[in-house]
């Protein structure tokens, strides 16, 4: 059943009594009464009209303002997601650290095919939510995505050209989140007898070198 509003019935009774009118002789009273019948008309339509307007413009700006509450609540989540996995990234960090430093003869064990194991699921977890590793390796240095923490020499590679990954980088989704620690190539040139140490050691655990472990 639709709705009608209170001056679009007052206009069907104008007009109803307008018809009515009509179909009577005319004369001079009845004329004046049409006369002032028709301007009530006119007036409870411009004032219906209004009120349609009204409503909607209040529509429209109700209708933007759900837009706008939905777009900045999906923004407060997305920021607490990010925080949650910036945390889960050093983790992450410390799983790369651990499978690097694996020793070869404890391979295929049961513990280190489990500390494997966790590393995996962490790892689809991060790629569910969006996130995914940044290639570095053997691309050409970008600020955007790289951080550069070393400029080796004689590596036989362009200079600028990323030889090392010395901590991932991730991208979330169309953005970068964190960009990888990387070593550069300082130029062809010659082979240095003894490259300096690039990579610098944390207080916390052992020396970040060269690619991370298996993922």
């Amino acid at each position: 059943m639709t709705h009608r509003t209170r001056a679009q019935e007052r206009i069907d009774q104008l007009d109803t009594a307008a018809g009515s009118r009509a179909a009577k002789p005319a004369d001079g009273k009845s004329a004046a009464g049409d006369g002032a019948l028709a301007r009530e008309r006119d007036e409870a339509r411009a004032k219906a009209d209004e009120y349609l307007a009204a409503l909607q413009r209040e529509r429209a700006e109700f209708t933007n303002f759900r837009r706008r509450a939905a777009e900045e609540r999906e923004r407060d989540l997305g920021l607490a997601s990010e925080g949650l996995l910036r945390k889960l990234l050093a983790l992450a960090d410390d799983f790369d650290l651990a499978l690097e430093a694996m020793p070869a003869e404890l391979a295929g064990q049961g513990w280190s095919e489990g500390i494997v194991a966790i590393d995996r699921k962490l790892r689809q977890t991060l790629e569910s939510e969006g996130l995914r590793p940044i290639e570095v390796v053997g691309r050409t240095f970008d600020p955007r995505e790289h951080e550069a923490v070393a400029s080796l020499p004689g590596t036989g590679r362009p200079e600028g050209e990323v030889v090392a990954e010395v901590r991932r980088g991730y991208r979330l989704r169309d953005r970068v989140l964190r960009p990888a620690m990387v070593a550069i190539s300082a130029g062809p040139g010659e082979a240095a007898e003894e490259a300096p140490d690039p990579w610098p050691s944390r207080p916390d655990g052992p020396a970040e070198r060269g690619s991370p472990g298996p993922a």
